[in-house]
């Protein structure tokens, strides 16, 4: 499987991808917002784009797939939920669905509702796993819940699924926010060794050379996923948010997520 992050150097810092078949050189495409630039990397690797996938229905994720289409002829994939609001959408998606791309790659469809009700990630069936996420889990952090989403539903996402996703998973999400998610971290969880490491690592980093986290890492550095880390818990209380004496996840989750609306 060939996997392409292109950086779409606007102000939303939007992440798009080519996967592609390494055999027939047949391509995928997540969130082209960007038609310009995506179309302009499969030249130049000599790939062939003949699917778009949208995570969700959000405008950054969505605008590119009319001039995608038409340049390319591909046909548009989403979530069952959100195709009316999307339109033109070729596959409506459910949980478990497989999306093949040539003769190689196949993509498992997760249900993954939080940021938005209809929101989906894909899973690559490979040695070393890889998930292309949208905005239900960044690197270091989570997707918000404005437009449309629910926290609890959020919370679900993380806890039921992607929480269950092996270490040695690779994570592609659709915007570069690592820094201010490790700072996030840090302000939350200041004895985190390991977060301040590759903050520092980080710092100004090229994000046409962003860092891809694993799952496991971001076990140890994204406090959407360290819910039973005493630090979290005492800030939290320090920071006078209401808590029972033994917080369950989703009350701990729910809380770093409204913090995390306004820092």
């Amino acid at each position: 499987m060939i996997v392409i992050q292109i950086y779409a150097d606007n102000p939303l810092r939007n992440f798009h991808y080519l996967i592609a078949c390494p055999k027939t050189r047949e391509t995928l495409v997540i969130d082209p917002l960007d038609v310009a630039r995506c179309l302009d990397t499969a030249r130049r690797h000599d790939l062939n784009i003949t699917k778009i996938l949208n995570t969700h229905e959000h405008w950054d994720h969505i605008d590119g797939n009319g001039e995608m289409q038409a340049r390319t002829g591909a046909a548009i994939y989403a979530h069952h939920g959100a195709v009316a609001t999307i339109g033109n959408v070729d596959v409506g998606l459910h949980a478990g669905d497989e999306i093949k791309v040539g003769e190689t790659v196949t993509l498992k469809v997760l249900d993954t509702p939080g940021h938005t009700m209809s929101h989906l990630c894909l899973l690559s069936d490979t040695d070393q796993p890889a998930l292309f996420c949208g905005d239900t889990l960044f690197n270091a952090g989570a997707g918000n819940c404005h437009n449309g989403g629910d926290m609890d539903l959020l919370y679900d996402s993380f806890s039921g699924q992607l929480d269950k996703l092996p270490d040695h998973c690779l994570i592609y999400p659709g915007h570069d926010y690592i820094v201010n998610n490790l700072e996030f971290t840090l302000d939350r969880e200041p004895d985190n060794e390991q977060a301040a490491r590759m903050l520092d690592k980080l710092q100004g980093q090229d994000p046409h050379q962003a860092h891809i986290t694993t799952m496991g890492e971001e076990r140890r550095i994204n406090s959407f996923f360290r819910l039973d880390s005493p630090t979290i818990i005492d800030k939290l209380r320090q920071d006078n948010i209401a808590l029972p004496n033994n917080p369950e996840g989703r009350e701990i989750f729910k809380a770093l997520r409204q913090l995390r609306n306004s820092w």
